[in-house]
């Protein structure tokens, strides 16, 4: 028996959960996870897992084990790295997800850079606005807006995102211009649900110490973030969305911003990567990159505000 592949073997059967996740993570038979680990535990005369037909769950001595097991195996990868070329040109496949509009208005077409600078990675990056299990799904690193629910998972904070109400002037032609919060309720508006909970977002507003959050009145909802702008576009309502994604639209006409004297409150920007999980060169490296990306970036640097003209229709 290959101890270190034993043990990671039963580090990601604890991680996934299941033997079936951990061989499709692994790329190996499910017969022989099952096999490593029954000889992991001969070799300790230690019941290491529970095991069920619904789950599998680790025993008092297998937490033990487990977190002795990360610690091991991440000592064994740190030290192949320092002696192999990976610290100086990482490679290999990178799973990450990021947000949709973040991911189709500011990384994708940063890219190219990305690639010049790592031509061994291959990335695989998943764009949704669903809050995805890194560890389930197999993602080594998220890029991921708003506040930080997951203790489990370690973050970087990489960013600001800022908010924009806007319409388009064909909306505004026919219902006006609203002149404060309170107007918005006599309009149309386009919301945002949460692809996890279904629940629709309230909409803020701050303005010199005075703060409003209501609900807003509309006709459809919508979980994704360029889907939003195009209702947005089309003069379905007001709509209230990051700045980086209205910015091109408000320069060139397509929008114009509204209540310009009211601010939204701004959310944080996070990478974020499992706790049990090494960071490898490649990991590191994405993170780097995604940090000097957003510390570039007018709207995503940490403390920007947006700064938009008041649009006259």
């Amino acid at each position: 028996m290959n101890k270190l592949q034993a043990m990671a073997v039963f580090v990601q059967v604890v991680d996934t959960g299941s033997f079936t996740r951990a061989a499709q993570m692994l790329d190996l038979p499910k017969a022989s996870v099952s096999t490593l680990v029954q000889a992991l535990e001969a070799s300790l005369s230690a019941k290491l897992l529970h095991r069920t037909t619904r789950q599998v769950t680790v025993t008092s001595d297998g937490a033990a084990y487990y977190e002795r097991c990360v610690r091991i195996l991440s000592d064994v990868r740190e030290a192949e790295e320092s002696l192999s070329r990976m610290r100086i040109n990482p490679s290999g496949r990178l799973r990450v997800d990021t947000p949709t509009g973040l991911s189709s208005e500011i990384l994708i077409p940063a890219l190219p850079a990305f690639f010049e600078r790592y031509p061994d990675i291959t990335l695989e990056m998943g764009s949704t606005d669903r809050p995805v299990d890194l560890v389930e799904e197999g993602v080594d690193c998220a890029v991921r807006g708003g506040p930080l629910t997951d203790t489990s998972l370690i973050a970087r904070r990489v960013g600001i995102i800022n908010f924009v109400t806007a319409a388009a002037p064909s909306y505004l032609a026919r219902f006006g211009m609203p002149a404060h919060p309170d107007d918005l309720a006599r309009h149309r508006c386009v919301n945002y649900f949460s692809a996890k909970t279904g629940k629709v977002y309230d909409w803020d507003f701050n303005r010199n110490g005075e703060r409003i959050e209501v609900p807003m009145p509309g006709v459809i909802a919508l979980n994704d973030s360029n889907a939003y702008v195009q209702a947005g576009l089309a003069g379905l309502g007001v709509i209230q969305m990051t700045d980086y994604l209205l910015t091109r639209h408000v320069e060139e006409g397509r929008m114009v911003q509204v209540l310009p004297d009211w601010v939204s409150d701004a959310l944080p920007v996070h990478i974020v990567y499992p706790q049990n999980r090494h960071m490898s060169a490649k990991v590191r490296v994405f993170v780097e990159w995604v940090s000097e990306v957003f510390a570039n970036h007018p709207q995503m640097r940490l403390g920007a505000r947006p700064d938009f003209a008041a649009a006259q229709v």
